[in-house]
């Protein structure tokens, strides 16, 4: 790493610590544009106690009031102003990972050479990272994780810590290391140790094969047995399901094409499931919802991560099976994309604020912007359209926001849900 780049951080000698310059003022544009970016504004926004200071840590962070940045392993650190400009040291704190757990993230990222190339290009690939949490190792922050130290006296999250997280999320855009740096490990040491495991070649491999045990022998010694084999190891792929194009037609009611499709995403839970039981266990799989008919038949048009799309008689069938036209369905999968079941549900659901749901949402709108900043906006039901623009944005029942753009004269999904207007606006504008 060149140290005097100050894009990617000053570099202390030992390199256990990074420095970025302070951030000019960044209107009118949101945080975080990588998925890896958006998961650590979750965790500060879905963590924190109070939103109102969440809310003001973003007006700072806005405003260029996050001095430099110092990261290190388990801290981040830097001055905000406040307002009156009155500086305050805020820090963030983060466990790091135990070496056990970076043995095994270093072991997963060693198995594809696509997961080094990706890191080297500053993008953390998602199926990592998910593997990672499969095996136990969680990565990216969640709920409660961002601890908060400012010598303002908050005992949690204020505006200065909060500031300082929005404007880490721009570091984390453009660096990923700097959260392999917080989790404890630096990009240096990260590089060596995966070239090392990408050199040497497995011990096992020098070894003579096992000859096995003579039953007789084994019933004879009893208890006195050798060790069982290892485990098998996890597939790069999951299998290939045989094709099902053959002279022979098939039964009746069976649709050959569909079978296929179902046969290949079987293949990919099959891979997870085996990654699971090779690093403990499923129990740290959440249970996921039960889902409609319609909701199901586009969540297989969307195909999962790794299976082959559905072919045009497939679509067909799900189109018909939802109650949709292909067009529909074909929209409803984009929305899917975007953030599954809740995202389609914003997308087909118009519904009708009152009370305290609609007094929210106007607060929401109105402590988005700064003064002057705020758009025109037009509002019905959940959803407020920006007055000559094709932009949109729409509150799901969860209450986060939904960026939309017209396009061919319809509404459609232009983005991932944020936690407030201004943030889901910003990424489509």
């Amino acid at each position: 790493m060149n140290g005097s780049d100050d894009r990617r951080g000053r570099t202390a000698d030992d390199g256990q610590e990074r420095t970025f310059a302070a951030s000019p003022p960044a209107r009118g544009r949101g945080f975080a544009g990588t998925w890896w970016g958006r998961a650590w504004l979750a965790a500060l926004e879905d963590g924190a106690l109070d939103g109102e200071q969440v809310r003001a840590g973003r007006r700072f962070a806005r405003a260029g009031a996050v001095g430099a940045v110092s990261v290190r392993p388990g801290r981040i650190t830097a001055v905000v102003q406040d307002r009156d400009g009155t500086p305050h040291r805020a820090d963030v704190l983060l466990g790091v990972l135990s070496d056990a757990e970076w043995d095994r993230f270093l072991g997963l990222a060693a198995e594809r050479s696509g997961h080094v190339a990706a890191l080297l290009d500053r993008e953390m690939p998602p199926d990592l990272v998910e593997d990672a949490e499969t095996a136990g190792v969680d990565l990216l922050p969640g709920l409660g994780d961002l601890e908060a130290e400012c010598d303002c006296g908050a005992w949690d999250h204020c505006g200065h810590t909060a500031a300082l997280c929005y404007q880490v999320a721009r570091l984390l855009d453009e660096d990923p290391f700097v959260l392999l740096l917080l989790r404890g490990r630096t990009e240096q040491a990260l590089l060596d140790d995966l070239q090392a495991r990408g050199t040497t070649e497995p011990a096992a491999e020098s070894e003579p094969p096992p000859q096995g045990t003579d039953a007789r022998e084994a019933y004879a010694a009893g208890d006195v047995l050798p060790p069982l084999p290892s485990l098998p190891g996890l597939p790069e792929e999951p299998g290939v399901p045989p094709s099902l194009d053959t002279d022979a037609p098939p039964p009746p009611g069976v649709d050959a094409a569909a079978l296929e499709v179902l046969a290949a995403r079987t293949a990919v839970d099959a891979r997870l499931l085996l990654a699971e039981l090779l690093h403990g266990g499923p129990e740290g799989r959440k249970p996921e919802a039960r889902l409609t008919a319609a909701q199901d038949a586009v969540r297989l048009a969307a195909g999962a991560p790794g299976a082959p799309e559905a072919d045009a008689a497939s679509m067909g069938r799900l189109a018909a099976g939802s109650g949709r036209s292909r067009e529909q369905l074909a929209s409803a999968v984009r929305a899917w994309r975007y953030g599954g079941a809740a995202s389609l549900a914003v997308f087909e659901e118009e519904w009708t604020m009152e009370g305290e749901a609609l007094a929210r949402a106007r607060a929401a709108v109105d402590a988005a912007w700064e003064g002057d900043e705020r758009p025109e906006l037009r509002a019905r039901g959940n959803r407020w359209t920006v007055v000559g623009s094709p932009c949109q944005v729409r509150l799901g029942r969860d209450g986060r926001w939904w960026p939309y753009r017209k396009e061919g004269g319809r509404w459609l999904p232009a983005g991932e849900a944020a936690q407030d207007p201004a943030t889901a606006l910003a990424s489509i504008q």
